[in-house]
C-alpha cells in the first residue's frame, strides 16, 4: 500500500514531483524515491508490506531498465503467478511479479491479477504510459490532462493540486451531492479538471493523447456463472473461495489484524480469520463511544469470547470529533461519511501505534448477498433507515440547484434486484466506502484489505438466484447459514 505520482510533459520537474510526494507522504513513510528523465517524472511513497528490503523500493525497473513501474496496492496471488512466469526474479516482492506479468502478458495480465491495485508503467523506448486500476476501484488513481497535453496522475487529489493544477469546484458534482446525495460517476470528482480512472479500466498515454478502455467485464462474467449450482453446491463452493480469499490476504511480512463490529459480516470475518494458523495471536479491533444506545461492543465481546482473539476496543469520544474531523477532511479531499468514518479512523491510528500495519474488514457482503433493506422493496433509495428525504434543495440558490443532475445508472440485467446490487457495487455504496476507507487507513500509514471483495466471491454470490440471497424476508440467507 503506497502512493504513486507521475507528470508527463514539459512541466515535469523534480520541484513539482517533490511537492506531490510530500502531499502524499502519509501513504508511504518507509521510502520515497523518484525517476526523472526528459518530460517524464514518476514518484513513489512506500509503505513496506511484502519484501521489506530496499531492493523492492519503487520506482521499480525491469532488468533491462526499459520499463519503470510505480504501484499502489497488493497482488495477493503473486506467488501463484510467479510459478507461471518464465522470468529471472531478483526480489521476493509482488511488485516485481506485477512488472514481469505485464512484460510477458501485456494487458492480458490484468485478468490474472487477484488484488487491489493502481499502477503505472512507463516504456522508456516507446515513450508510452500504461496505467490500470483494480476491478472494483479499491485503490485510487486520479489524473489531470492539461490543454497543453501534459498528464498528471496521483493517488490523492491534493497531490495534483500541489502540482499547480487550479483547485476549482466541479459545480455539477457538488450540486448533485446536495440535491440527490450523489458522489459523482466513477470517472468524476468534486474538483474541476481532475478525474479518476474508473475501477476495471486502463488508460494509455502517448504523444500528448490519452485513451481509456474497460478491461473488467463484470456483466458478461455474471451471465456465465448463473444457474449452475444447487443450493448445497453453491454453499460449498462459496466457502472454499472465502477460505482462499482470507488466506491470500494474510500474505504479509508485517503483523496482520482485523476490524470487527457486532454484525453478520464481522461474524463471517471473525469465523474465517480464525481458521488461520496462529489465530489466537491475531488482534481484533473495534471502536465504541461509551453510549449503550449506539455501541456494538457487548456483541463484539460475546463473539470474541468464542475465539479468544486479543481484542482492542478503541474509545471515540465526543471531544475527539473536532480534531478528527479537521484531520480526516484534509485526507479525504471530498465529502465523507461523517461520525462513523471518524470513529473508524481512530482504529487505524491505534493499530499503527501497536505495530499492526495491515487490517482486514468486512466490506462488500451486503452488495453481493443483497443485505440492504431496500433490496426487499425494490426501491431506488440509496439511503437506509429514513422515512423522509434528507435533502433540502430549497435552501440552494437557483443557479446552483440548476447545475445538479439526478444520476441515472445502467441496468444491464433483466432482474431488478441484480440491477440494484450492480448499482451499489459500481456506482454508489462500494465506490464511496472504498474511498472513505482508503483515506482513513492511509492517513495513519496502515493498509486495509477487503477479503469479501475478492472478485471471485463477488461474482459467485452476485450470480446466485434470489432465493439463495433472500427467502421469507430473511436477507443474506446463505451467508447466515455459513456463519452459523
Amino acid at each position: 500500500m503506497c502512493g504513486i505520482i507521475g507528470v508527463i510533459g514539459e512541466r515535469s520537474s523534480k520541484i513539482i514531483l517533490d511537492k506531490m510526494l510530500t502531499a502524499q507522504n502519509h501513504r508511504g513513510p518507509d521510502n520515497r524515491s523518484s525517476f526523472i528523465e526528459e518530460n517524464i517524472s514518476l514518484g513513489h511513497n512506500r509503505l513496506s508490506i511484502i519484501d521489506l528490503s530496499s531492493e523492492a523500493n519503487q520506482p521499480f525497473y525491469d532488468q533491462k531498465e526499459r520499463y519503470v513501474l510505480v504501484f499502489n496496492g497488493e497482488i495477493y496471488n503473486y506467488l501463484e503467478l510467479k510459478e507461471e512466469l518464465d522470468y529471472d526474479f531478483k526480489t521476493e516482492s509482488d511488485t516485481e511479479v506485477l512488472l514481469a506479468s505485464y512484460i510477458i502478458w501485456g494487458k492480458d495480465c490484468l485478468d490474472k491479477l487477484n488484488g487491489m491495485f493502481s499502477f503505472a508503467i512507463w516504456d522508456r523506448n516507446e515513450k508510452k504510459l500504461f496505467a490500470a486500476r483494480d476491478r472494483f476501484g479499491v485503490k485510487p488513481f486520479y489524473y489531470h490532462f492539461s490543454k497543453e497535453g501534459d498528464f498528471y496522475f496521483a493517488s490523492e487529489i491534493k497531490a495534483i493540486h500541489k502540482a499547480g493544477v487550479t483547485k476549482k469546484p466541479n459545480k455539477k458534482v457538488w450540486a448533485s451531492y446536495f440535491s440527490f446525495g450523489s458522489y459523482g460517476l466513477p470517472n468524476e470528482t468534486f474538483w474541476s479538471s481532475i478525474e479518476q480512472l474508473a475501477g476495471g479500466h486502463y488508460i494509455e498515454y502517448s504523444n500528448k493523447k490519452t485513451k481509456i478502455n474497460k478491461w473488467y467485464f463484470f456483466e458478461e462474467r455474471i451471465k456465465k456463472h448463473q444457474n449452475k449450482y444447487t443450493y448445497s453446491e453453491a454453499k460449498e463452493k462459496y466457502i472454499a473461495i472465502l477460505k482462499d480469499s482470507i488466506k491470500l490476504r494474510f500474505r504479509a511480512d508485517v503483523p496482520v489484524g482485523f476490524n470487527v463490529s457486532g454484525g453478520l459480516d464481522s461474524s463471517a470475518l471473525l469465523a474465517f480469520v480464525n481458521l488461520e494458523e496462529g489465530k489466537d495471536k491475531i488482534k481484533a479491533y473495534t471502536f465504541y463511544t461509551d453510549d449503550e444506545r449506539y455501541d456494538e461492543l457487548p456483541w463484539v465481546k460475546e463473539m470474541i469470547a468464542l475465539t479468544k482473539n486479543p481484542l482492542h476496543h478503541v474509545l471515540f469520544k465526543a471531544e475527539d470529533v473536532e480534531a478528527f474531523s479537521k484531520n480526516i477532511s484534509l485526507h479525504q479531499d471530498e465529502p465523507f461519511g461523517g461520525i462513523p468514518t471518524l470513529a473508524y479512523a481512530k482504529i487505524f491510528q491505534e493499530s499503527r501505534k501497536q505495530g499492526t500495519i495491515v487490517l482486514l474488514d468486512g466490506q462488500g457482503m451486503d452488495e453481493q448477498w443483497a443485505g440492504y433493506d431496500y433490496y426487499l422493496n425494490n426501491t431506488d433509495s440509496t439511503i437506509q433507515g429514513i422515512k423522509t428525504s434528507p435533502f433540502r434543495s430549497n435552501v440552494l440558490s437557483e443557479d446552483f440547484k440548476n447545475s445538479a443532475e439526478k444520476p441515472v445508472y445502467p441496468k444491464p440485467f433483466d432482474d431488478d434486484l441484480l440491477n440494484l446490487q450492480y448499482r451499489d457495487l459500481f456506482f454508489t455504496k462500494i465506490p464511496r466506502a472504498l474511498r472513505f476507507n482508503d483515506r482513513v487507513s492511509m492517513a495513519f500509514s496502515t493498509e486495509l484489505r477487503e477479503p469479501f471483495l475478492d472478485y471471485r466471491l463477488v461474482e459467485f454470490a452476485f450470480s446466485q438466484p434470489k432465493e439463495f440471497k433472500i427467502k421469507n424476508g430473511v436477507q443474506k440467507k446463505m451467508l447466515r447459514e455459513i456463519v452459523s
